[in-house]
């Protein structure tokens, strides 16, 4: 009989992999106005674009990379989306 402990950390590990999974899949947003923040935007822009190089990079090494670029995808999407919240937060200053 399995215990029901051991089910839940089964269940648990396996919801965090597919959290972990879906995350991953996602790009970084481009959302910052260029009219009222072009520094800010310029910056989302260059996020895009590195997170675009990375994941050729990634398809010409067959994904061998130790999940180095993996890592540092998800670093540009949180960049990105706190670089959102800035443009957010100054807006808001601005009103």
């Amino acid at each position: 009989m399995v215990r029901t402990g051991s089910m839940l950390r089964v269940f648990v590990v396996l919801a965090l992999l597919c959290v972990g999974v879906s995350y991953a899949q996602t790009k970084p947003v481009q959302d910052v106005n260029p009219k009222i923040s072009p520094n800010l935007a310029a910056a989302q822009a260059y996020m895009v674009d590195a997170f675009n190089k990375l994941s050729v990079s990634q398809q010409i090494n067959n994904y061998d990379m130790n999940n180095h670029a993996a890592t540092a995808k998800n670093l540009l999407i949180q960049a990105s989306n706190e670089v959102s919240a800035a443009a957010k937060a100054a807006y808001a200053n601005t009103k």
